[in-house]
């Protein structure tokens, strides 16, 4: 990616150097977020630019072959942001999975102590506990509720079958 640094401006630069390993380091998931967006925006724009600049010379030089070896600077940027937008998803995905898993022990840790942030932990009389401090999350039923459903819709369908008559 070094060699294609020459093709870009100032402002496409600034947005590659935020790329430094010591730069990106000390940005958080919200702050990965929004370098990807215009990391990935940049990329769109200058593999649009490069595709549409190719295919308008294509005609004019008589195949792709040729066409291509014009716009060696548009295919240039286009590379760059490529590259760039796999380093940021990369490191993206590297700091989700990390505070996901931050997360997860975070929930485990709760259930093992009993303090459920679910739905069921409101400190009503009637929940269950079963195991090492897990609240069950659903009632058993008969299976009424989807047959008392389906068939209410169904009743729904005979009567505007009948009033469309």
């Amino acid at each position: 990616m070094d060699q294609y640094l020459w093709v870009l401006k100032d402002d496409q630069l600034d947005l590659i150097r935020e790329l430094e390993p010591a730069r990106i380091a000390l940005l958080d998931e919200d702050g990965l977020l929004s370098l990807h967006k215009r990391v990935r925006r940049a990329r769109n724009k200058y593999t649009t630019n490069y595709r549409r600049k190719a295919a308008g010379e294509v005609s004019e030089a008589g195949g792709r072959g040729t066409a291509a070896s014009k716009s060696d600077k548009a295919r240039a940027r286009a590379y760059v942001f490529e590259e760039a937008l796999s380093i940021v998803s990369t490191e993206l995905a590297r700091v989700a999975h990390d505070a996901a898993e931050a997360l997860k022990d975070e929930r485990l840790e709760r259930a093992r102590a009993g303090k459920s942030a679910g739905p069921e932990s409101s400190g009503s009389a009637n929940t269950s506990i079963a195991g090492a401090g897990r609240v069950l999350s659903h009632q058993k039923t008969t299976g009424g509720i989807k047959r008392d459903a389906s068939s209410s819709w169904q009743g729904a369908q005979r009567q505007a079958k009948k009033d469309g008559r």
